[in-house]
């Protein structure tokens, strides 16, 4: 824990991709550490590992907790390494959450568990379980309504302040604003999912950003976290349209082969790799994007 990289709540974190193997059967753990070198070097300030982007739901626990140690120890001394650890059961986040801390993360976020939508009572009862278990760790709920399948009320969060010390913040990764305007809650430190709302969002009081699109293009989120504007945000946005016509974590693991990050394109089932007519399709858009967005 000594050699962990101090968080320091705020700045431009790299949701990342996790590389995959045998044809997306198997993590990769190899691959990590290269991955994260790349997006230290990139300039971020920190990894979000197996969140959205991450595939991290698709992985059974003992992956996950692999993988974790992997970013954590590739990251330490260097970049803050939050792990997502939400998972189906309440039991699973606790040992995912737990496994975390034990091996340095310098937080967990936690997502509301899918497919099920649990009454307010039950999601208080998760979060705080899942909140103890990596005590006196940093803890963050991830809001995100599209994927977990409904949104967690600001009154839940509410709740869960007074009973969990190690509640520091949100990633909220729901839109437009109007869906995301009400987790700026005072006292929580708040990162931005969408690209496009992060000019917006800190200026509503929002403390950095939790990028997809950072995954693949580190430099040109950062830029736009440390400077925010709103072109520079509308930009991101309209780069994020763009690529997420393809499906999303291969487009993102194509993009970073094509910068020389020694991975493989390969996703987890039942998401897929790109075809052969995407890739040459992408690799159009990457020649216009990435010597504009990744110098």
């Amino acid at each position: 824990m000594s050699e962990t990289f101090q968080f320091a709540f705020g700045g431009a974190i790299s949701a990342s991709v996790t590389p995959m193997r045998e044809a997306g059967d198997a993590v990769d753990l190899e691959a990590i550490g290269p991955l994260v070198e790349h997006l230290a070097a990139a300039g971020v300030d920190g990894i979000l590992a197996l969140g959205t982007t991450g595939e991290g739901i698709l992985l059974n626990t003992a992956e996950r907790r692999r993988a974790a140690d992997a970013f954590v120890r590739a990251g330490r001394r260097r970049l803050a390494v939050i792990v997502h650890c939400g998972a189906q059961t309440t039991a699973a986040t606790m040992e995912l959450a737990a496994h975390a801390a034990e091996v340095g993360a310098a937080a967990v976020a936690v997502i509301a568990p899918p497919y099920y939508a649990p009454d307010d009572a039950a999601l208080v009862e998760h979060f705080a379980a899942a909140g103890r278990a990596c005590a006196p760790l940093p803890f963050f709920i991830y809001e995100f309504a599209a994927r977990s399948g409904y949104a967690v009320k600001p009154a839940v969060i509410e709740e869960l302040r007074s009973r969990l010390p190690n509640l520091v913040g949100l990633k909220v990764s729901d839109s437009p604003w109007e869906r995301f305007e009400p987790y700026l809650l005072d006292g929580l430190k708040v990162f931005v999912g969408p690209e496009a709302l992060i000019h917006r969002g800190m200026a509503a009081g929002a403390v950095g950003a939790v990028s997809g699109l950072a995954a693949a293009f580190p430099e040109a989120v950062t830029e736009v976290v440390r400077r925010p504007t709103a072109a520079g945000a509308h930009r991101l946005g309209e780069i994020r349209d763009r690529v997420q016509r393809f499906p999303f974590q291969a487009a993102l693991k194509h993009l970073l082969v094509r910068r020389g990050v020694p991975i493989e394109e390969h996703c987890r089932m039942p998401l897929r790799a790109l075809n052969a007519t995407e890739k040459v399709e992408l690799d159009r858009l990457a020649e216009e994007l990435l010597p504009v967005v990744a110098r």
